[in-house]
């Protein structure tokens, strides 16, 4: 798991004197979709330290670029003095937040325990633990563990209205599918209700964040709080992301984009900010880098007067990809696309680069090593016929790792790069890949 956070991309904020408070960033950087009392969290915010929390279930080993807008708000709240808590949800993870569609598989408490570890360390790179306001990690296991089912319902659950859980937007979309809702799941927001209360009580937790689509679970704490303490508590919900031709943001291909580097790539990682539309390039820089106001725009001008120099894209995918996997590993990045093209020196990229790059090519194919150039060419569909692949090659139009190829019979043993890889481009931007198997 990369653990390679680049710090100087995380404390930008500290230098943009242009914000006159942090509820003004939040504001302009378009993370405030909905919240309890606008005007009591805003004067909560800017009238002193308060502590908050957001949480994050173990439903896989990795968190994802949805999660990431999360852990950025957090950061910008604790670079503004407030004390954050990071809750991984131990107990809520044997459970599962319910889905509009269809009920979750419940994972085994060792898988759980297992993935409660690997997002606890991702989160720690995102939250800095120094100072007064050093980030705590919170485990909600700690307390719904020891708690008997008696005492989970009269305890608690006699605080909770059913005509108002099932009001919650994901019940009320499985109770109108065909799927309907178990307890287990619809017993969710009850855990996580409590969890808000528990910070109450220990830490003094005034204010939960999350996604807007949340804000059923949410304001289940928010009321608990109020009915068992006497005591009105804030939620804030950032807007649910979507590009602007309506595709669901954070996946590639159909595939989640995560931020361990063992299941998405830095290479790839990069790619997906890359080819953000120009429609949403600046929305994404607010949002998920910590560039100040004048910076993003003047980024926002060059996507006016020179959007094909996608210099907005540029750095936003520098930007996010450093904080995330590290300035090397983002150089890497950037090194490998260059030299794809025919800028940059193939063969001087290490091989979990080089084989990253190759399998996000359109066309990549796996070979054995005694294939020749000709098969590549058909097989990755650069070509439709060998005696296609013969003509190409003939007139010049082939490139193997960018050397314009002479021989259609010359093996890919004979010719792979580090990691055992091929690069073949025919022209200047139509390129596959084949990975020697």
């Amino acid at each position: 798991m990369s653990s390679a956070t680049d710090p100087d991309v995380l404390t930008r904020q500290q230098n943009d004197p242009t914000f006159a408070s942090v509820w003004d960033e939040l504001r302009w950087r378009g993370l405030v979709h909905v919240s309890t009392d606008e005007t009591a969290l805003q004067e909560a915010l800017d009238g002193g330290t308060i502590t908050y929390y957001c949480g994050f279930d173990p439903t896989a080993p990795s968190l994802h670029c949805g999660n990431l807008l999360q852990l950025l708000t957090m950061r910008r709240l604790q670079l503004a003095g407030h004390k954050p808590l990071a809750l991984v949800g131990g107990s809520t993870g044997l459970i599962g937040d319910p889905r509009p569609t269809a009920e979750r598989t419940l994972n085994t408490p060792e898988t759980v325990a297992e993935w409660v570890s690997r997002l606890q360390a991702q989160v720690s790179r995102f939250l800095s633990p120094d100072g007064e306001n050093g980030v705590r990690l919170v485990n909600n296991l700690d307390w719904t563990a020891p708690l008997s089912a008696i005492d989970f319902l009269r305890d608690i659950g006699k605080y909770f209205r059913v005509n108002t859980m099932l009001k919650k937007d994901a019940v009320a979309a499985r109770l109108n599918s065909d799927a309907g809702i178990s307890y287990t799941e619809f017993s969710y927001q009850i855990l996580q209700g409590l969890d808000y209360r528990e910070l109450f009580r220990q830490y003094g937790c005034t204010l939960q964040t999350g996604g807007s689509d949340q804000w059923g679970n949410l304001t289940s704490g928010t009321e608990l709080i109020r009915r068992t303490e006497g005591v009105s508590v804030h939620a804030l919900g950032t807007p649910l992301i979507t590009n602007s031709d309506g595709t669901k943001f954070g996946k590639s291909e159909g595939n989640a984009i995560w931020l361990d580097a063992e299941m998405t790539s830095p290479y790839a990682f990069y790619q997906f900010w890359l080819n953000t539309a120009d429609a949403d390039v600046i929305a994404r820089l607010r949002e998920f880098t910590f560039l100040d106001r004048a910076e993003i725009g003047r980024l926002e001008q060059a996507v006016a007067d020179e959007p094909f120099r996608r210099e907005a894209q540029r750095t936003l995918a520098s930007e996010v990809t450093s904080l995330v996997h590290g300035a090397a590993a983002t150089q890497a990045a950037i090194d490998a696309s260059a030299a794809l093209f025919g800028n940059g020196d193939l063969g001087s990229l290490d091989a979990a680069t080089l084989r990253a790059a190759v399998a996000e090519l359109p066309g990549t194919v796996s070979l054995p090593g005694d294939a020749d150039v000709a098969r590549a060419l058909v097989d990755t569909g650069l070509v439709k016929s060998l005696g296609e692949a013969r003509r190409a090659v003939d007139q010049g139009g082939v490139y193997v790792n960018n050397v314009r190829a002479d021989d259609t019979t010359a093996q890919l043993a004979g010719l792979a790069l580090p990691g055992g890889v091929v690069v073949l481009r025919r022209g200047k931007k139509t390129l596959a890949g084949v990975t020697l198997g």
